[in-house]
C-alpha cells in the first residue's frame, strides 16, 4: 500500500495533513472440554485522515481506502477544522516520523495448521481434567497481525508491523455446592508479541498441570481470613494493581477532566507533577514501549512520537504523567509517547503502553523470609475501584498463607482493599529481577466513543505492609 501517492492525492488548503492506515487480521481459536466452540478469522481495513488548519484539529475516517475515499476524508476534516473551534490551544504540526518497527517473531503461528493448533489446545483441555471433580476446562488463544502506515504533509513516513499472541487456559473444579475456577495467571493475562513460543514454553504442560491441581485445592479451600497484614502480591496481580491504581490515575487528558463521564476523574492534578509522594522510595514506575516482547511495544505512537523509557514515578516521586503530544501542550507537564487509536477509525488519544514497576533484590523464598504472617495472592478474578482511582477493591483467583516466612495453607475467595496511595506507600520490598514477569491485557477501554486498546505490565514479586484483607464468595 503507497500511503505517500494516498496523502498527494490531498488537496486542502490546510497546515497540516496526516495520513494513517491501518490493517488488521485477528484468528480465534476457542475450545471447551476439548471441544471447539468457535474458530474465525476477521480483517478490518480503513484510514484515518487528520487535518490541522490555523491550530485546530480536525479527523474524518474512512473505509475507503482509495484515492477519491482519502480525498473526501480531507474534505470533511477540513470543513470541520474551519467551522468548529475543536481546540482552545494550538496544535503545532506533529513530529515528523520516519522508519519502521517489527515485532520479534520466534515462531511464527501460521507455520503452524490450525489442526495442530487444535490438537495442542484439546491436550491443554484433558491435562487439567485431573479427575471427575474437575467439571470444565476451557483453552484458547488469539494471533493478530497489525500493520500501520503513517504519513504526513511534514515528511512523516512510518510503516510498524505488530504480531500479538495471547492464549488462556482454565479448570473449574466443583464439590457439592462450591465451585472454583482457576486460570493460567488470570484471564487473558498471558499477551505478548511474538509468535508461538509464547505458548510452546518449556513449562507448558507444568503449567497445565498446576492450574488443574489448584482449582482442586481451592475448591477444598478455607475462605480467606479477615485481617490487617502483609499482602504479598505476584507479578500476574501486580499487572491490575499497576494499571488501575497508577496507569489511569495519571493519564492527563484525564485529570484535565476529559474523561469524567465515561471513566471517571483523578486523584491527581496538574500540580502534583514533581513532588507528590505517590508511593514509598521503592517505587519506580517506567513507561517503556521499547521492551522487546512485551505487549505494547512500538517504535513511535500515533502522534509521530517516539517511543523511549521514562521514569512516571522515581522513588516514589510522581515526575512524569501519561500524555500525548497535545496533553503535554495543554498542561505544561512532561508526558510521554503515548498517543495511541484503537484503530484506524479512532483519533490517538493518551493511553498506557507498556507499564511497568522495576525490580528490587531478592528470589521469591529471600522477599518472604521474614514475614511472620502474611497473606500471598495470585491471579486477578475481580476489581473495583471509584472514580477518582482512589478507593479499590481488588479479588484474586488463588491465595497462600506465609507462617514464619513459608507458604503454608491454601486460601479461597481472597480479596484486599485500599487507598491507591496510602497503599503504595505501604511497599515494602521488591523482588529481584528473577521474580520479575510481564503479562498484558487486550481490553482497556477509555474514551468516547469506545477504544479498547492492548497494554502491556511487567513487575516484580511485591510487599505491602498493613492491607486489609478479606473473603467471601
Amino acid at each position: 500500500m503507497n500511503a505517500t501517492a494516498l496523502l498527494h492525492e490531498i488537496d486542502v488548503s490546510a497546515d497540516w495533513v496526516g495520513v494513517r492506515l491501518v490493517r488488521e487480521t485477528t484468528t480465534n481459536h476457542h475450545l471447551r472440554d476439548g471441544h471447539p466452540q468457535a474458530h474465525g478469522r476477521d480483517t478490518t481495513w480503513g484510514a484515518m485522515v487528520e487535518v490541522s488548519v490555523q491550530g485546530n484539529l480536525s479527523y474524518c475516517a474512512t473505509t475507503q481506502v482509495t484515492p477519491a475515499g482519502i480525498r473526501q476524508a480531507a474534505a470533511q476534516a477540513h470543513d470541520q477544522a474551519k467551522s468548529v473551534l475543536l481546540r482552545t490551544h494550538t496544535v503545532p504540526e506533529r513530529p515528523p516520523a520516519t522508519g519502521q518497527y517489527l515485532s520479534p517473531v520466534a515462531q511464527p503461528w501460521r507455520e503452524v495448521s490450525t489442526k495442530e493448533l487444535t490438537e495442542i489446545l484439546v491436550k491443554i483441555c484433558h491435562t487439567l481434567k485431573i479427575n471427575d471433580e474437575i467439571v470444565c476446562t476451557k483453552a484458547s488463544l488469539a494471533a493478530t497481525e497489525l500493520e500501520t502506515w503513517f504519513v504526513s504533509t511534514n515528511g512523516a513516513d512510518l510503516y510498524q508491523q505488530q504480531h500479538y499472541f495471547s492464549n488462556h487456559f482454565a479448570a473449574t473444579a466443583q464439590v457439592g455446592t462450591e465451585v472454583q475456577t482457576r486460570s493460567d495467571h488470570g484471564m487473558l493475562a498471558r499477551c505478548y508479541q511474538g509468535g508461538l513460543e509464547w505458548l510452546l514454553t518449556d513449562d507448558l504442560w507444568e503449567r497445565v498441570q498446576r492450574i488443574g491441581e489448584q482449582a482442586l485445592e481451592l475448591v477444598r479451600a478455607e475462605n480467606c481470613p479477615e485481617m490487617r497484614t502483609h499482602l504479598v502480591l505476584a507479578p500476574d496481580q501486580m499487572l491490575l494493581q499497576i494499571h488501575e491504581s497508577v496507569g489511569h490515575p495519571l493519564e492527563l487528558d484525564r485529570i484535565l477532566g476529559d474523561e469524567r463521564n465515561y471513566a471517571g476523574w483523578s486523584f491527581v492534578s496538574v500540580s502534583d507533577f514533581g513532588h507528590l509522594q505517590y508511593g514509598s522510595p521503592l517505587m519506580n514506575i517506567t513507561f517503556d514501549p521499547t521492551v522487546p516482547g512485551e505487549f505494547a511495544s512500538y517504535a513511535v505512537d500515533d502522534t509521530g512520537l517516539p517511543a523511549s523509557r521514562e521514569y512516571l514515578i522515581q522513588d516514589g516521586i510522581l515526575r512524569r504523567g501519561l500524555g500525548g503530544y497535545e496533553s503535554q501542550i495543554r498542561t505544561g507537564v512532561a508526558g510521554v509517547a503515548c498517543g495511541r487509536a484503537c484503530s484506524w477509525n479512532r483519533p490517538p488519544i493518551d493511553r498506557m503502553a507498556n507499564l511497568n514497576l522495576e525490580p528490587g533484590m531478592g528470589n521469591f523464598n529471600e522477599v518472604i523470609s521474614d514475614i511472620e504472617q502474611g497473606i500471598y495472592m495470585k491471579s486477578n478474578r475481580s476489581w473495583s475501584i471509584d472514580d477518582y482511582r482512589r478507593k479499590f477493591q481488588f479479588g484474586c483467583e488463588y491465595a497462600r498463607l506465609i507462617e514464619n516466612g513459608q507458604l503454608t495453607k491454601t486460601f479461597k475467595n481472597p480479596n484486599y482493599r485500599g487507598l491507591s496511595s496510602d497503599f503504595w506507600r505501604n511497599l515494602v520490598r521488591l523482588g529481584g529481577l528473577e521474580t520479575w514477569e510481564m503479562y498484558g491485557s487486550p481490553y482497556c477501554g477509555k474514551g468516547e466513543p469506545n477504544q479498547a486498546i492492548r497494554v502491556g505490565h511487567g513487575s516484580p514479586v511485591a510487599v505491602f505492609a498493613n492491607v486489609e484483607v478479606f473473603g467471601g464468595g
